[in-house]
């Protein structure tokens, strides 16, 4: 489920896309907590969901031969989540120079206690998917991800 921001949530944007999930077992390691590279994939899945919302779906990245991919990221991990534990998982559009690169800012909340247990931040690409060069961003990319934060 995708909502705009929860009240009793300490947000660092307040027009974050925000995404309800449970962490799943599967995502346990030995030491018994959600392993780091679990977190990872629920920034992906979190970026994916709000471009979908943004209408910068797979099939539109195909169309226009375009896509932004990952060239750096950036996690502070705050605190240890657990099997069970509802989290929300936010995630906003800091920059975007409307040329080759755009920065993302992400945060996850423990619903439970309102923690913060990881901020984040990726810079993103725009590539030829035929090629994988750098590309200039269309103007759709322009608009869709507009910044709405500078931090």
């Amino acid at each position: 489920m995708q909502k705009e921001n929860q009240e009793t949530a300490q947000w660092d944007h307040s027009g974050a896309f925000v995404h309800d999930m449970i962490v799943p077992q599967s995502d346990i390691d030995a030491l018994e907590h959600a392993n780091n590279t679990a977190y990872l994939r629920w920034l992906e899945e979190t970026a994916w969901l709000h471009a979908e919302s943004l209408g910068m779906s797979w099939s539109h990245y195909q169309e226009m031969n375009v896509a932004v991919v990952v060239r750096r990221h950036e996690l502070d991990y705050l605190a240890a989540t657990f099997a069970g534990e509802a989290l929300q998982v936010a995630t906003w559009i800091i920059k975007n120079d409307e040329r080759l690169s755009l920065w993302r800012g992400f945060q996850i909340i423990r619903k439970r206690d309102n923690k913060t247990v990881l901020r984040a931040k990726s810079h993103f690409v725009c590539v030829r998917l035929d090629s994988g060069r750098a590309c200039r961003m269309p103007e759709v990319f322009k608009t869709a991800y507009a910044a709405t934060s500078s931090a």
